[in-house]
């Protein structure tokens, strides 16, 4: 009897932790970085096979390399080469989201920059109160996060949709060119 309560027990914890498993997701979208339970995203482009080979394994520098077009893109955007401006970003596609969030909003893209990667911005970049260096300390925030701290003003939410759908616009047009 009792072997048969502690069975049907194992069963029953087995059968919850199935079902809360389930209903966490399976990665993919931005996550906590974009702030975005978006289908595939920016991040998810950027990591994926992009016609004669997966990017996946390549780094930033390599893939920017590879993709003029998109490279070209990110600079016009930000102002500075592109293997710069995505130096420390965890992927393409979230340094190609916060370049755009930095045009939109005319936020200036070191802070954001140094708000994302936790690292200190440029020298001679100066950032608000509590954001860039002085926020390095704090680690690495969302894109989201990011926006809320640069410009408290602004629906953060609706930024990084928009940004993000422009970031995934960009990357889809240049595996295509």
């Amino acid at each position: 009897m009792k072997k048969m309560k502690l069975s049907l027990m194992i069963i029953a914890m087995a059968l919850c932790a199935t079902a809360a498993f389930a209903q966490h997701g399976h990665g993919g979208g931005m996550g906590n970085s974009m702030g975005g339970t978006m289908g595939h995203s920016a991040s998810d482009h950027a990591n994926s096979s992009g016609g004669s080979g997966s990017t996946q394994h390549m780094t930033i520098d390599q893939q920017l390399s590879k993709n003029t077009h998109l490279s070209s893109q990110i600079q016009k955007l930000t102002g500075m080469p592109a293997t710069q401006a995505c130096d420390g970003f965890r992927n393409l596609g979230q340094c190609v989201a916060a370049a755009h969030v930095s045009k939109n909003l005319s936020l200036s893209f070191d802070c954001m920059k140094a708000d994302m990667t936790g690292k200190a911005p440029a020298a001679g970049v100066s950032c608000p109160t509590g954001t860039g260096s002085k926020s390095s300390s704090l680690g690495k925030m969302s894109l989201g996060k990011t926006i809320q701290t640069l410009d408290p003003k602004v629906d953060s939410k609706n930024e990084v949709k928009k940004a993000t759908d422009q970031a995934n616009e960009d990357m889809k047009q240049s595996s295509n060119s």
